[in-house]
């Protein structure tokens, strides 16, 4: 006899029984259960992207930045491109309709900046009819509304963005900026996972990228990973870019520099890097660095990485790769001889270091608080350290020790070969007998 929580799975097309399993409640759900065998014979679908490696299709994709830096200008660009099919930042599109929501900038000053969008691309403002508009400032912008048990419900104006997606079809969605569309708290995980679902679901049925907008937490500028809030919003998104000014100690020597980073990427590589400068009102790709002068850079950064790492290391210092006020390449862009390398260049050294085996992660401490620290390969296997017991005398003791019963103290050199060590009291070694005293 069925309880009122079972359900029919025969009817679902499931077999009458999950050996092991029981599901109760998933009468509304049990339709999207299917075996992995039914996969079998059908082609694998390609992944789709609306920018290759940078910004997947059906998903959501956070943009951080800082304000003033320029992120609304650059999703701008972005939405332009697609509209028109043409490239962004150097980097093809997938061309289509194009959905910009902004709740920060009005209409004029939106008018302003495809304007200059449209100039430096070439265009005319009426050949960018595939590209939607819609200014929400000085409105109430918010997504959702923050119910009492802490669920999320959609707004009437989530369900009018729904119903007019499904209509237009397009490849992007940009949503500026999050502070204003999402009700709850940022730092609160399941309102953060529960909010990037929502547009997830939009991005799945409407088969389009979803880009959101937002501000990175203090923290998240001082560390530099641009993150905002609770960890959910990083964890949630499947793609994650951060734009920001390049400064070295503070110090912005372009105000017209920026640097789009990719901080997260479970579909590609992490750690890409794109340079731009603002030109005219827009974000310009800045001319790639390649062939001899690349390579001359690269090099002169691995050099004095691995000068200073062993400089700090014979002088009882530890730096590290994680962060924080050790971390290798902030304290070595700030030494009288980093030689002007900057700490962007010590952090791409640093990684090529790594992989290449040069250097090497070590760690140390007791087990309840280990530190991690950064090591040349070459000092990384120290001679063994005599491990504390009940002395043992010398298999071969000396037959004439030395008269002087107190130990000769012996300069520490941890790189004296196996064997040569002074025997314990003094004397000669019987393997440095007939060898002459250092002058």
């Amino acid at each position: 006899m069925m309880k009122d929580h079972d359900f029919n799975a025969r009817a679902y097309g499931l077999p009458d029984q999950l050996p092991g399993v029981i599901v109760p409640g998933v009468r509304d759900h049990a339709a999207g259960f299917f075996p992995a065998s039914d996969l079998a014979g059908a082609a694998v679908p390609e992944r789709q992207w609306l920018v290759s490696d940078l910004l997947p299709s059906g998903t959501v994709t956070l943009l951080s930045g800082d304000g003033g830096t320029g992120k609304s200008l650059l999703a701008l660009q972005l939405a332009a491109a697609v509209a028109t099919g043409t490239d962004w930042l150097g980097r093809p599109v997938k061309g289509g309709a194009a959905v910009f929501l902004s709740a920060e900038d009005d209409r004029d000053e939106l008018h302003r900046r495809v304007a200059d969008v449209a100039r430096s691309s070439g265009i005319r403002l009426a050949e960018l009819g595939n590209l939607t508009l819609r200014s929400l400032a000085g409105e109430d912008a918010l997504l959702a509304t923050l119910e009492r048990d802490g669920s999320l419900k959609p707004t009437s104006l989530f369900d009018a963005l729904d119903d007019y997606l499904e209509a237009l079809a397009p490849s992007l969605l940009v949503l500026d900026t999050l502070a204003d569309l999402f009700p709850g708290n940022e730092n609160d995980r399941a309102q953060a996972r529960q909010f990037i679902g929502m547009l997830r679901g939009l991005a799945i049925r409407h088969q389009c990228a979803v880009l959101l907008l937002a501000h990175p937490s203090l923290s998240g500028l001082n560390s530099g990973s641009g993150m905002s809030g609770s960890t959910g919003w990083n964890n949630s998104v499947r793609s994650r870019l951060y734009l920001e000014r390049v400064t070295q100690d503070g110090y912005e020597a372009n105000p017209d520099a920026r640097v789009l980073s990719t901080k997260k990427a479970n579909f590609g590589r992490t750690g890409g890097e794109i340079s731009m400068s603002w030109q005219g009102g827009v974000f310009v790709a800045d001319a790639p660095v390649t062939g001899l002068d690349l390579a001359c850079a690269s090099s002169k950064a691995e050099r004095v990485f691995l000068k200073l790492l062993r400089e700090v290391s014979d002088q009882g210092r530890r730096v590290n790769a994680g962060g924080g006020q050790t971390y290798a390449p902030s304290a070595f862009a700030t030494h009288p001889d980093a030689e002007g390398v900057t700490k962007r260049a010590f952090r791409q050294a640093m990684e090529t270091l790594l992989r290449a085996g040069k250097i090497v992660l070590l760690t140390d401490g007791p087990a309840s608080k280990l530190r991690t620290f950064l090591a040349l390969a070459e000092a990384s296997n120290p001679l063994p350290t005599p491990q504390n017991g009940a002395f043992q005398p010398p298999s071969n003791p000396l037959h004439n020790p030395p008269s002087n019963p107190l130990p000769t103290p012996v300069p520490s050199n941890p790189h004296t070969p196996m064997g040569l060590e002074p025997p314990l009291g003094g004397g000669v070694h019987p393997s440095q007998e007939g060898i002459p005293d250092a002058v």
